[in-house]
């Protein structure tokens, strides 16, 4: 399995690891009830340098993005960060991600999922006609989010950079913690606020500004958390996990990523997906909660009250905040209506559910 710069520093405290998108993560610390809540109300740490980074470079970067992914990244300025996903040619999902725009046409920043970094360096390269500059930042960059409501507090005095009023989706870079050429956004995967760091590993880089950071959160609590949490929180507020709510066969439509699928520009699967919008899709990913005992997991049936199937959960789990189980999964459109009863099978019993909007908390 893969480290990061940060495994050694798990392993001291305890934390239960394993697996994921082939490295070696910590799963939780104290516990993911715990950790959770810790983030929804204090502030807690993420080690998440296992996702991917590319930089694209060069007069036609801009171009290149704008034909691989499906958000409209011209309205991007400087310090500026836009949610977005790689279309592939059938409609599906290549991949989510993040677009940061470093120096609007000349230099943009790709944040992408860890178990994805060599299926989407590979097709960004086989799409860049132009020359582009391309460089895969992604095993000497360092990524840790702070998320919760007191996370900008605690590490305010880290930096001049002012990042109490960093606005959703915006970026500064600069000094933090003694070291030079810190990204810091806002763009966190929990909802609870907070930001995300990015720096070189080098120097002793990671080490100086984990220290720092849990010496500056010390006495007001802040926690180290697990990938168990985050997926706990990213639930509550219905944002999706690519391989789970979407995939290689799921196209932005049918995810209810309309929002980030701009007609205004050419680009892979475009006329399919408009075709979708127009037509309206066969299956949509609803929210649900569960209103029989029991928890929905990753392609359990949804069936309807005469026992048809009508769909799969797509992510499910016993949300901390609200304390009771939800899940997302994809319906059949007569069925996705807010409100309407399912029946999740979960070990061979129709377990009754509900379609809630999102997000739950």
């Amino acid at each position: 399995m893969k480290v990061t710069p940060f495994t050694a520093k798990h392993i001291a405290l305890g934390a239960k690891m394993a697996e994921f998108a082939g490295f070696n993560m910590p799963i939780s610390y104290a516990g993911i009830n715990e950790e959770h809540q810790a983030v929804r109300n204090n502030a807690g740490v993420f080690d998440v340098s296992h996702m991917g980074e590319f930089i694209l470079k060069g007069e036609h970067a801009l171009d290149l993005i704008q034909r691989i992914t499906s958000n409209d990244a011209a309205k991007l300025t400087a310090g500026k960060a836009q949610y977005s996903c790689f279309p592939n040619d059938e409609g599906g999902i290549v991949d989510d991600l993040l677009v940061y725009c470093i120096e609007p046409n000349k230099t943009y920043m790709l944040v992408v999922n860890a178990g994805n970094i060599e299926k989407d360096w590979k097709w960004v390269n086989d799409h860049n006609e132009k020359g582009v500059e391309l460089h895969n930042i992604s095993a000497k960059t360092c990524l840790l989010a702070i998320q919760g409501p007191n996370a900008c507090k605690i590490l305010q005095p880290l930096t001049e950079m002012d990042i109490l009023n960093l606005n959703y989706y915006t970026f500064v870079k600069g000094e933090f913690a003694g070291v030079e050429n810190v990204l810091i956004s806002a763009t966190g995967y929990t909802g609870a606020g907070g930001v995300e760091i990015y720096f070189e590993d080098e120097n002793d880089n990671a080490s100086r500004i984990w220290d720092a950071i849990f010496n500056a959160g010390a006495s007001a609590g802040i926690k180290p958390i697990g990938l168990g949490a985050r997926d706990t929180l990213r639930l509550e507020m219905g944002f999706c996990l690519y391989g789970n709510d979407i995939d290689d066969h799921s196209s932005p439509i049918e995810a209810g990523l309309g929002w980030i699928t701009k007609f205004s520009k050419d680009f892979t699967s475009k006329a399919l997906f408009e075709k979708q919008k127009a037509d309206g899709v066969t299956q949509k990913l609803m929210g649900f909660e569960m209103m029989d005992k029991g928890i929905a997991r990753h392609d359990y049936p949804i069936k309807d009250a005469q026992g048809n199937l009508i769909g799969r959960v797509t992510s499910g789990t016993q949300s901390p905040s609200l304390g009771k189980a939800i899940g997302m999964g994809y319906v059949a459109t007569p069925n996705a209506l807010i409100g309407n009863e399912i029946f999740v099978e979960v070990r061979n019993q129709a377990l009754r559910a509900k379609l809630v909007k999102m997000p739950f908390a």
